[in-house]
């Protein structure tokens, strides 16, 4: 199996593991979840990393398990358990809808990337469409979760769809850009969580829905 093919199917598991992560209703298994897709992530950059003799791929791929299969969801993890097994509100759309929007999503990227003839990525349009699909599901999680934690997740998803945009597109990058993106997204997390965490503690609650305190 050659490697853009190896690529295109890793890019799958991508989205199987988005969907599982949307539809999970408990945030610490969707932390993990999130965990394993970043793993994946990985191995895509490796066998980019090969196949195109990219050498940057190398340390992309090392720091993106570095932060994303580790860091990020053990700072997810630890801060879901200062908030205890709280009740998990409903999401917004059914699993169903979820899904069937999720497909929607997938067909409009790959028709999307149909007209695409860079060299570069002639053989990778696959991944290329899952990539930015995969930038939309976590939209998606964002929009129909009302879980803090959950929507949390669906940012990351975002940040691993344009983190393969960017793998493919410009992976001759400057590694400073790399670590640019990574530092960023570390950051982010943790603001989030010490966000999510203060505010269970004020209002008792991770239901985006209940934090009206504000308003007029």
């Amino acid at each position: 199996m050659s490697g853009e093919n190896i690529v295109n199917a890793l890019a799958g598991l991508l989205i199987v593991t988005s969907l599982l992560v949307i539809e999970t209703k408990k945030p610490s298994l969707s932390a993990i979840l999130y965990s394993v897709q970043s793993l994946v992530l990985v191995g895509i950059f490796l066998t980019l990393a090969i196949s195109m003799q990219a050498t940057p791929l190398y340390i992309w791929a090392f720091t993106a398990l570095i932060t994303k299969v580790i860091l990020v969801p053990l700072i997810l993890y630890k801060s879901l358990a200062k908030v205890g097994n709280p009740d998990q509100p409903q999401a917004v759309l059914s699993p169903s809808m979820s899904l069937l929007i999720a497909a929607i999503i997938i067909g409009v990227a790959f028709a999307v990337v149909t007209p695409f003839h860079l060299q570069a990525i002639i053989k990778l349009k696959p991944a290329l469409a899952v990539s930015i699909a995969h930038f939309f599901l976590g939209l998606l999680c964002i929009l129909s979760q009302r879980n803090i934690f959950k929507q949390m997740l669906g940012y990351c998803l975002m940040e691993n769809g344009s983190h393969l945009t960017l793998a493919m597109m410009a992976y001759n990058a400057p590694e400073t850009v790399e670590i640019g993106i990574l530092t960023d997204a570390i950051f982010a997390v943790i603001i989030m969580a010490v966000i999510g965490i203060r505010i269970f503690k004020t209002a008792n609650t991770l239901d985006t829905d209940k934090l009206t305190l504000l308003k007029g």
